[in-house]
């Protein structure tokens, strides 16, 4: 396939993936069964899959990845289409064709987009390859379990799982219940395989890795880790009444997994992850401090303050102005401790730089100064050898 027409094939697919999607936001719309910042973010997320695909098979024609996340966002796309329609023809209009069938279709279409992606982009990252051809079979384990899950979903007897409207029997379940469970379990059982080797296969290349390629699978790493803190914070929420944020938190995380993908295997702005961690580090820890010290004060001043006023736009005033005042020297603490203990080559770079250009303020000696700066590269930079050359105007003076 030549690079222009997998160009043409790849934006023909992410294009169908955009109108699918705005359909089902249409017939979404049309049932008025919208929630806003929900619906926003899935959609945003949903978008940014076929996108970040299409970016990299039209770029990187032989890398696997671009075409997973094409064919993946495509799927996601038919599923939010077709649920749309399915519960506009069942409820609003039911003399519309296909309500059903569009039902039945919506309760498996997005398995092996959902369950699928995962493993396989472990697998083939970043050079859409498996690690050697002795990884092959992880791929055919995963491929399998999709399409026994896939199946099984499909084929199982009852009401249909995950459809807009309830109480909609699967047109073509089979009798066998037994049968049907047994496959889905095969299938959930062969796809937890595959994350395990994914997984695995993810740990040895990122041992294996030198220069570019660690890079990329640093990205990558952080992207999961950050779908995996979403996860826990999402379970730690789901027994409150900010399960809504909760979900919202896994959806954005969910989509910074392609844009980590597409900027790895593209390579664009790639030896940025060093400051994108640090700055996550930093801010993240500094967030849930000042948090914590926020609702603290808080309740806090309205213990101490009630007895004086019933208002506690008081306290929240007070709280609001001490987290204020402590954002810049708790900034400046947490990202020193960060570069001690994260960055401690950067670190003492630094306070090597710094002592030399305190010592270079009092130094008069032109050796005693050229000694100094061989010994400062040679401790940050620490390259093989270190030469240091005056011109002779400037030795003579």
């Amino acid at each position: 396939m030549t690079r222009r027409t997998a160009a043409w094939l790849a934006w023909s697919l992410c294009a169908g993936a955009l109108v699918l999607q705005i359909l089902g936001w249409v017939f979404t719309y049309t049932n008025d069964d919208i929630t806003p910042a929900f619906d926003i973010a899935s959609g945003v997320a949903l978008v940014v899959l076929p996108v970040v695909g299409a970016l990299i098979a039209s770029q990187r024609p032989g890398n696997a990845i671009g075409w997973l996340f094409c064919a993946a966002g495509l799927l996601l796309a038919v599923a939010g289409a077709t649920y749309g329609y399915a519960a506009y023809a069942l409820t609003a209009d039911p003399e519309l064709p296909g309500g059903v069938a569009t039902a039945w279709l919506t309760s498996w279409i997005f398995l092996p987009a959902i369950f699928g992606m995962p493993p396989l982009l472990f697998l083939l990252f970043p050079n859409g390859r498996t690690m050697s051809r002795r990884w092959t079979f992880a791929v055919v384990v995963t491929l399998t379990g999709l399409v026994c899950m896939a199946s099984g979903a499909a084929f199982k007897p009852g009401d249909l799982e995950d459809s807009p409207v309830p109480g909609v029997e699967n047109p073509v379940g089979i009798n066998s219940a037994s049968t049907v469970d047994g496959i889905l379990l095969v299938g959930f059982m062969l796809v937890l395989v595959g994350v395990v080797l994914g997984t695995w296969s993810l740990v040895l290349r990122y041992r294996r890795a030198r220069g570019t390629e660690r890079l990329q699978l640093r990205w990558l790493a952080f992207s999961a880790v950050l779908f995996l803190l979403a996860c826990l914070i999402s379970s730690a929420l789901y027994q409150t009444r900010f399960v809504g944020a909760g979900q919202l938190l896994i959806i954005v995380a969910f989509s910074t997994i392609p844009v980590a993908a597409g900027i790895a295997i593209l390579r664009h702005r790639l030896y940025d992850i060093d400051v994108v961690i640090n700055r996550t580090l930093v801010y993240g820890s500094l967030t849930a401090t000042l948090a914590c010290v926020y609702l603290g004060l808080v309740l806090l001043l309205q213990l101490v303050l009630n007895p004086l006023t019933e208002n506690s736009d008081l306290a929240v005033a007070g709280s609001t102005l001490a987290v204020a005042a402590l954002f810049r020297p708790a900034r400046k603490r947490y990202q020193s401790v960060v570069d001690r203990r994260f960055y401690r080559n950067r670190y003492d770079a630094a306070r090597t730089l710094d002592s030399f250009a305190g010592r270079l303020r009092h130094e008069l000696d032109l050796e005693a100064v050229g000694a100094d700066l061989r010994a400062a590269v040679q401790e940050t930079v620490q390259p093989d050898h270190v030469s240091l050359w005056l011109r002779p105007e400037v030795r003579r003076s």
